[in-house]
């Protein structure tokens, strides 16, 4: 795997995904989770969901930023993922995170195509610019969609230790069974990296979107552990 994935998929990455719990800590709120065993169903589902559409832009981004390709493009990769973002809150938690991916971006991988992103979006969706980064590092699409589509499960499954005191050993155990399905959800973003925007991929899942919005309502009436 390339370092530059690499680089973006690890937690110490100064990217701010470490205050986004991918709606786990709203699961966690309404009882939804409680135990280890209940968390294998969660993250599946959030790979199957979030993850592969995080991993399908993120493709693209790759894939585009090797091609070098005219600065409007990246505008509308960025729209079409909000397109396929409903909740106000998820976009929002998807901008926070790649503002600050973009920021360390900019010293760790400096380049005319990182420039020409930040200019027609200056606040990119998470998954367009670690795409970005990864084809300006050199990776590829399949690289890219591993780093985030890894991202989407290894968080939640972060805040799971700490909002749940589960056994870090045992959670990490369930990160390594979803190995086969996270290959699958990366080699099927691949397939479509070359793709029109407006024909990517769309898998949704209206649970998050709920529980993201929800979960913005009570961060705003009391303090969350996460802000998303």
């Amino acid at each position: 795997m390339d370092l530059s994935a690499l680089i973006l998929a690890d937690s110490r990455f100064p990217g701010g995904g470490h205050v986004h719990s991918g709606g786990l800590e709203e699961a966690v709120s309404r009882g939804l989770l409680k135990s280890e065993q209940d968390l294998p169903g969660f993250l599946f589902g959030r790979l199957r969901t979030a993850g592969a559409l995080a991993a399908v832009f993120a493709a693209a981004a790759t894939h585009a930023a090797a091609r070098n390709v005219h600065s409007a493009q990246w505008r509308t990769l960025d729209l079409e993922l909000d397109a396929r973002t409903p909740s106000p809150a998820q976009r929002e938690a998807s901008r926070a995170q790649g503002r600050g991916t973009a920021r360390a971006g900019r010293l760790a991988w400096p380049s005319p195509v990182l420039t020409a992103l930040l200019r027609e979006t200056p606040r990119p969706h998470h998954a367009v610019i670690c795409g970005a980064l990864v084809g300006i590092g050199g990776g590829t699409s399949s690289e890219a969609a591993m780093a985030v589509a890894y991202l989407a499960i290894s968080g939640p499954a972060s805040a799971a230790v700490r909002l749940l005191g589960l056994d870090p050993f045992a959670v990490n155990a369930v990160l390594a069974r979803l190995a086969e399905p996270l290959r699958e959800v990366c080699a099927e973003a691949a397939e479509s990296a070359g793709a029109d925007p407006a024909d990517l991929p769309a898998p949704a899942s209206p649970a998050l979107d709920l529980f993201a919005e929800e979960h913005a309502r009570h961060h705003q009436e009391e303090v969350r552990l996460f802000a998303s």
